[in-house]
């Protein structure tokens, strides 16, 4: 039972947590959130709104009816007398219209008039009503009572200097109007608009929430489209490239796999030639010592130089079969990882005499003049060995692809990031269709010269695969007939990519 329960647990979190991280959710929360948002924000602005401009409204009413009845108070003499009917039906009125109650209250703090009759002949002490009495019309208040649902209101009664024979020439404030005003029909009104406001915003909601279903689905229809067209080509049922342009995005991310299918393609095709060529050249050796057993078989009385000759044939074609497996097994080590570089500081001009040390004879032999000019000291983090090798392949290549009484000469030059060899031959060139193509794989420029002098057609390869693991580049240039040129450049320090 633990066991079930623990496992549901971690079901859950974890299919709740790949639903939080699809794109397809997301972009729906964000659209129905932000409508839902929105539609709150309105909401409580329009109530807001609609419940100050409605107490304004009612101040303001209140306040033009009290300043007409304040005149009449002072035209009918009320302050003095309060038994005028005129007087007393028009507070009675003003109080029924607005539901509330009105005080008058002379300049003693006396109340002289009370619409609920319960507070006439008391004294009131409020400081809304002392500042009316001291600043007359600049001491108009109101104040809005939320918690018990009333404005009240004080109004200044002023006798005028012009009127009732004051020689002062002043204006007088004779007295107060105090008015509280019932805000019910304000509450009520505000609850229908809520009630209202909240009906028409649960069908928004619920419009709002297929809404962000449709456009989160038709916003991500070309995301689909890709993954639909990408799972078709792992299927094998199509092999033409993906097109998607519905947006920059999608575009961009097409374009990208496109560009990868190619170079995968590019390497299946290139795997599929190397495996080719490699079965080609280790099965021609092969043929030819097949070929020559046959023959020495199917002559058994051959003369003893016969068979030697035949013998050092089928010797050469081993140690070809040998070269070739060897080049092989090189190149693989140099497909592998950089990390596999056995670095160290090497004195460069001292790795280039001993590489050149060795090859001299062969250069004596084939009468090809070996030279190095050493234009600085240079000591770099290199692998010795592996970067030997790729030295050792460019100077061989330039001394047996050369011509009778040519040079070969390596220069060694560096800046401050990288140090240069320069290996230049006055040998028989390059076609310029095929510099392109000398770094590839079992290549070769001259096929019979390449078989006459026991090359692979890997060596270039091998090279390069060197330098590239040292983040260094490999330039070459050359001019059939006359020689070739190729510049190796080297960081000084391994800087691991």
């Amino acid at each position: 039972m633990d066991f079930h329960n623990g496992f549901s647990g971690v079901f859950h979190k974890y299919s709740l947590s790949f639903f939080l991280r699809s794109l397809r959710t997301r972009l729906f929360l964000l659209v129905f959130l932000t409508g839902v948002a929105a539609c709150l924000v309105v909401h409580f602005v329009i109530l807001e709104n609609y419940e100050a401009r409605a107490i304004s409204l009612r101040t303001s009413e209140v306040q033009t009816q009290t300043r007409i009845l304040a005149d009449h108070l002072i035209t009918y003499g009320y302050l003095q007398d309060t038994s005028n009917e005129i007087v007393n039906a028009e507070l009675t009125l003003l109080a029924n219209l607005y539901d509330g109650r009105v005080m008058i209250i002379n300049d003693n703090l006396n109340i002289i008039r009370d619409t609920y009759g319960i507070s006439e002949k008391r004294t009131i002490i409020s400081e809304e009503v002392v500042k009316c009495l001291r600043k007359g019309n600049d001491g108009t208040t109101s104040v809005y009572d939320a918690n018990n649902g009333y404005i009240e209101i004080t109004t200044p009664i002023i006798k005028n200097a012009s009127s009732g024979g004051d020689d002062s020439g002043e204006n007088k404030v004779q007295g107060v109007i105090l008015i509280s005003v019932s805000t019910e029909y304000i509450s009520t009104t505000l609850s229908i608009l809520g009630s209202k406001a909240r009906t028409i915003e649960l069908i928004i909601i619920i419009v709002l929430f297929a809404f962000s279903i449709i456009m989160a689905s038709v916003l991500l229809r070309p995301f689909d489209r890709i993954t639909s067209a990408i799972n078709e080509l792992k299927a094998g049922y199509s092999d033409e490239e993906i097109s998607v342009p519905d947006y920059i995005e999608t575009q961009h991310i097409v374009t990208a796999f496109n560009q990868l299918r190619a170079r995968m393609k590019a390497l299946d095709d290139s795997r599929q030639e190397f495996v080719s060529n490699v079965s080609h050249e280790l099965k021609t050796p092969i043929t030819s010592m097949k070929v020559l057993a046959d023959t020495l078989m199917a002559q058994p009385d051959s003369p003893i130089e016969m068979y030697q000759d035949f013998m050092q044939d089928i010797s050469s074609e081993v140690d070809r079969e040998a070269q070739i497996i060897d080049d092989l097994l090189a190149l693989v080590k140099m497909d592998k990882t950089a990390t596999e570089l056995k670095l160290s500081n090497v004195d460069i001009n001292e790795m280039t005499e001993n590489i050149l040390r060795r090859l001299r004879p062969i250069a004596r032999k084939n009468n090809i003049e070996l030279t190095f000019d050493s234009r600085r000291s240079v000591t770099a983090q290199i692998d010795e060995v592996k970067l030997s090798l790729a030295i050792m392949n460019l100077v061989e290549n330039a001394i047996k692809y050369n011509r009778d009484q040519g040079w070969v000469k390596v220069i060694l030059d560096a800046d401050h990031q990288n140090f240069i060899l320069t290996i230049s031959d006055s040998g028989i060139g390059i076609p310029e269709d095929s510099i392109e193509l000398i770094f590839n794989r079992f290549y070769r420029v001259d096929k019979s010269r390449s078989r006459e002098i026991g090359g692979t057609g890997l060596g270039l390869s091998i090279t390069r695969s060197v330098i590239l693991m040292h983040r260094g580049t490999i330039d070459v240039a050359s001019t059939l007939g006359e020689g070739t040129t190729f510049t190796v450049k080297v960081p000084l320090s391994y800087v691991k990519g």
